[in-house]
């Protein structure tokens, strides 16, 4: 029985998120390296696009860690490295882009299209009488409505009466 817990502490272990940022990238000063993957961390990769620069080993992503620590040894603030790096790339480079102008229809889209889908089942799960189309009973010849018409009439029939 030792051997399985073994087994699946080591892959407990080895489960954990790597992350792309190397050894030879890291700031030697804590406070500051703490802050270069605090933002690296809020960057899209623009490779991948669904990864921050921290996560990505893109050499994209290993070039924009490389800015982000470049100005944070100069002195910058994260926001002067986020204006920077916005400026040049865009505000794709950001994970969670302003609320702006240019975005507005980006972050309305998901409430849009929520709203447009329960439009559209309502209507279409909608009845009202007369506007559905034919029901049962208008699906029947004269014939076998005059014979659903008796049984329905018939005087030993249970349940309520039509």
């Amino acid at each position: 029985m030792r051997y399985p817990l073994g087994l699946l502490l080591a892959a407990a272990l080895f489960a954990t998120p790597a992350l792309a940022v190397r050894p030879g990238e890291q700031l030697p000063d804590a406070a500051q390296e703490s802050r270069a993957r605090k933002l690296s961390a809020e960057l899209r990769c623009l490779v991948c696009q669904n990864q921050s620069i921290d996560d990505s080993d893109a050499p994209l992503a290993v070039d924009l860690r490389r800015i982000v620590r470049e100005r944070i040894s100069a002195g910058d603030s994260d926001a002067a490295i986020r204006d920077f790096l916005v400026a040049r790339y865009g505000a794709f480079v950001l994970l969670r882009p302003p609320v702006s102008a240019q975005t507005i229809l980006l972050w309305s889209l998901p409430g849009l299209a929520l709203a447009l889908g329960g439009l559209a089942a309502w209507r279409l799960f909608r009845r009202r009488p007369g506007e559905a189309g034919e029901g049962p009973a208008e699906m029947l010849s004269p014939e076998e409505q005059a014979e659903l018409q008796a049984l329905l009439d018939k005087p030993g029939r249970s349940g309520p009466a039509a």
